[in-house]
């Protein structure tokens, strides 16, 4: 090699420029569909080669092998394998909605078994694929040079069928990705011819004729109608996908769920692997054995564990545990016509197809009237012949030069008098002459119409959207091909799954030490007399529960906190620190520990006597930090959180400085969160305790650390408004300002 051919490059460049070169590869040539066709470059030169073989529709198969053969040895300079595998999936009905390749033998199955060695299978092309192809051979579309540059391959195909939408697309290149789900091809038409007469719709106008994806495998779809829109909005998003299923009922209560339908892309073998898996770990507890009766249809059938568990609960547990709901993304990157990529919405992928079909339009009607132009021209000097028949036949005869001579006695043009050099003897009869004459006055009004169509803009589109009201009425929702596969649904209501469902019922008795140790004895205790607690510790709160309860716990920060009673410690020994099971700092404390009752409502309260009303709804906290519910300023802490029992209609508050105050509980406002309002005010001392009460029952306190307690009927004195001081408490009040 000479030195001049060697040159200095820093790395970084070298390789910045050939990985750019790559990428741009993959992306443009690999990867990403066009918008026009909805083809990668192998999908298209499979479709093109299985043409130029003679695999049509209406024709014989051939084998597998020799169609792969002539795409990698002329179009497609990549490996057998991946070639054969781009085949095999245009030709899976559960993995292309509306097929390309009619394949014969063995190409799968929704199981996720192999397709059989290409030697083994045939194929040929769908009419799917035909109408893909269909004016091909008219100038509808630029060729470009083979990799071999010895032969030519279409840039795009014309594409008369909407393939983008209407099969869908995914891959992934450098940097970017695609992925679009199938769609059903009548909607896309409907859209289409909508779009046509109104070019300036919305998103959301087209979204009510492509409601959503239509999977070949069928299933559900259950994402909301504004998320559906919005994902089309903006050409990215994601649709819920779930399987159909029905009820069979048995004798003596006994029944199973039947799946007939699972979603797109999820093999049937690996989902039911994986759910036996799940039961024997034990995770699927609803669940006793799955079963697989399939044949040519889906059946997959599902045993509870008990004939009283509810269908709807075992199927939401399988939705959220397995590949029985799917998440199928939405994102629309492909090549322009201009060969960029772009992430376009669902009315720009729209608008590039019609465009598309516009200039396939232009092209095909300018190819039939140069056709026609050529063949009128042939005809004239037929006709000319025709008149001076003798002469003619006397120039040829006598000339050995015959065409100059006929040119210029007749005023041919040279593709006329080549024609008429080349006519056969037979064609010189009376009647072929009045044929010529009837076919020259045909040509003759379809180049008058084609001009027509060339120079309005108004009748072009109207010949396509008859064109595409007939892709609708060929593959319209009448036909087995065309209906609509899945079904769209509505969002499903939150089934809430029972933990006495999923975990076994059993009372117990929870202990809360003064230093947050926490514990569940079994059974109700009553006598709790040999309860111990470690040294320089005593208990601070104690009740019943079941193991399905949830705990709610308030703190001195203002923050709720949710634990599962089946998650507390045994009974044996001192517990285990409630800290631990929740994030609570050292520096805050435990205000409130409660059994949760969906529906009832709190009253709480911080030590600067603020404070409102709170659903337990609303205060269930999903993670170990808890629920912000009472906020609090610097220096403020949470003190009081009672609960509001059914009959109670009046708030008691009692401050460190033994001051009392009753008040409507109408007064407090309920909010989810927030500092709320002034309860009691003070001029010493802060806010010790709140109860709610009903006022004919009086108001009570605990008077001993025994259980007992006194009630206090005659409460006028201590009767004012929200934010009020209050006055003295009552004699025998708590020595602790507490109400409990």
């Amino acid at each position: 090699m000479a030195s001049e051919d060697i040159r200095d490059t820093p790395l970084v460049d070298a390789l910045s420029e050939r990985y750019l070169a790559y990428a741009l590869s993959t992306i443009m040539s690999r990867s990403l569909p066009d918008v026009r066709d909805g083809l990668k470059p192998v999908h298209r030169r499979l479709l093109h080669a299985m043409r130029e073989i003679g695999l049509g529709p209406e024709g014989g198969y051939k084998k597998s092998a020799r169609v792969v053969g002539d795409v990698i040895g002329k179009f497609h300079p990549h490996g057998d394998v991946a070639v054969y595998d781009a085949l095999v999936r245009l030709a899976q009905d559960f993995a292309a909605r509306y097929p390309l390749v009619d394949g014969q033998g063995n190409f799968g199955n929704v199981d996720g078994d192999n397709a059989a060695a290409m030697r083994y299978t045939e194929a040929k092309l769908t009419t799917v694929a035909a109408a893909l192809l269909e004016g091909i051979d008219e100038d509808a579309v630029d060729f470009r040079p083979t990799y071999t540059n010895e032969d030519r391959e279409p840039v795009v195909l014309p594409a008369r069928f909407p393939n983008l939408l209407a099969n869908g697309a995914a891959g992934i290149a450098v940097g970017m990705a695609t992925s679009i789900p199938p769609h059903n091809v009548a909607e896309i038409c409907q859209a289409l011819l909508h779009l046509i007469k109104f070019p300036n719709a919305t998103v959301g106008k087209l979204n009510e004729f492509i409601r959503g994806p239509d999977f070949p495998t069928s299933g559900i779809l259950i994402e909301p109608t504004e998320a559906i829109v919005e994902a089309y909005k903006t050409g990215r998003g994601s649709f819920r996908l779930r399987a159909r299923w029905t009820v069979e009922k048995h004798g003596h209560g006994l029944w199973h769920a039947v799946v007939t339908e699972i979603p797109y892309q999820v093999q049937k073998a690996r989902l039911i692997e994986r759910m036996a898996e799940l039961i024997s770990e034990k995770k699927l507890p609803l669940l006793a054995d799955v079963r697989d009766e399939s044949t040519a249809d889906v059946r997959v059938v599902l045993e509870p564990r008990s004939r009283t568990v509810e269908p709807e609960v075992m199927m939401e547990q399988l939705f959220r545990s397995t590949e029985l709901e799917a998440r199928i993304p939405l994102n629309m990157n492909v090549l322009d016509a201009t060969q960029t990529p772009r992430v376009m919405n669902l009315r720009e992928v729209l608008s590039a197809f019609l465009e598309h079909r516009h200039e396939v339009l232009m092209r095909v009607t300018r190819h039939r009237l140069a056709n026609t132009e050529r063949r009128l021209e042939v005809l004239a000097g037929f006709l000319i012949v025709y008149l001076n028949l003798d002469k003619v036949i006397r120039i040829i005869r006598q000339e050995e030069e015959p065409k100059p001579k006929l040119m210029k006695a007749f005023k041919l043009t040279d593709l006329q008098a080549e024609a008429v050099l080349n006519m056969r003897l037979r064609q010189l009869r009376k009647l072929e002459e009045m044929e010529i004459r009837r076919e020259h006055d045909e040509l003759s009004a379809k180049r008058s119409e084609l001009k027509r169509l060339l120079a309005d803009k108004d009748r072009r589109w109207t010949a396509i959207a008859a064109d595409i009201t007939d892709i609708r009425k060929t593959w319209g929702p009448d036909t087995p091909t065309g209906r609509r596969r899945t079904e769209i649904g509505t969002p499903p209501k939150d089934v809430e799954i029972p933990l006495d469902v999923m975990i076994e019922k059993e009372p117990i008795t929870v202990f809360l030490s003064e230093k947050g140790w926490i514990r569940a004895a079994r059974g109700h205790l009553q006598d709790r007399s040999d309860i111990k607690y470690k040294e320089g510790d005593h208990g601070k709160f104690a009740f019943f529960a079941e193991t399905t309860d949830k705990l709610v716990v308030f703190a001195t920060n203002g923050r709720f906190y949710t634990v599962g009673c089946d998650k507390l410690p045994g009974g044996r020994g001192h517990g285990e620190p409630l800290r631990l099971m929740i994030d609570l700092a050292n520096d805050q404390d435990f205000v409130q520990v409660l059994v949760h009752k969906p529906g009832r409502r709190l009253v709480i309260a911080s030590d600067k006597g603020r404070g409102f009303i709170v659903a337990e709804n609303d205060i269930i906290a999903q993670t170990r930090v808890g629920k912000q519910v009472l906020n609090l300023a610097e220096g403020e802490r949470a003190v009081a959180a009672a609960p509001i029992e059914a009959g109670h209609d009046w708030v008691a508050a009692v401050g460190t400085k033994r001051k009392l105050i009753i008040f409507p509980l109408k007064e407090l406002p309920e909010m989810t969160r927030g500092r709320g309002v002034i309860l009691q005010r003070y001029r010493e001392g802060t806010l010790s305790d709140v109860v709610a009460f009903r006022r004919a029952d009086g108001l009570t306190w605990a008077i001993g650390e025994d259980g007992r307690t006194r009630s206090e009927t005659a409460l006028a004195d201590w009767v004012g408004k929200r934010g009020q001081a209050g006055r003295i408490a009552p004699k025998g009040f708590s020595r602790a300002n507490r109400f409990t």
